[in-house]
């Protein structure tokens, strides 16, 4: 049985359609045996009104940064993106809800990759 799992910093949004127009996105690709997950954090979502005046904007209700977790796509092979079918509870904080807050998002992304990687060692976590 392997004594760590695996885990893999990626450069694009994992999840939230708009992910492109966000200026914080994390994405960390955990591997334990057979299951992979991806947990995703973004915010600082860039929009533009009428006037062509960019603001931030909130990603869900109240909210302007979020972070989730998924079950790896098993059709994709090779970047183990994330299944927005299959998400991942946990208990950890998921949502900030004011703007300015990429230090308290690294924070709560962080959180959430402990969390899950002790889930996967004791054995806690389903095989996606």
């Amino acid at each position: 049985m392997p004594e760590v799992v695996k885990r893999t910093e990626r450069g694009w949004g994992g999840h939230f359609i708009a992910a492109s127009r966000c200026s914080f996105r994390r994405n960390t690709l955990l591997e334990y045996f057979d299951v992979k997950i991806v947990v995703s954090t973004v915010g600082g979502f860039v929009c533009k009104d009428t006037n062509d005046k960019l603001f931030i904007e909130q990603i869900g209700h109240n909210r302007y940064y979020e972070t989730m977790a998924f079950y790896s796509d098993p059709k994709d092979a090779r970047y183990h993106d994330a299944d927005v079918q299959r998400p991942i509870d946990f208990n950890s904080k998921w949502g900030i809800d004011h703007i300015d807050a990429d230090d308290e998002a690294n924070d709560m992304h962080e959180a959430v990759v402990a969390e899950l990687t002790t889930k996967l060692l004791a054995g806690e976590v389903e095989h996606g």
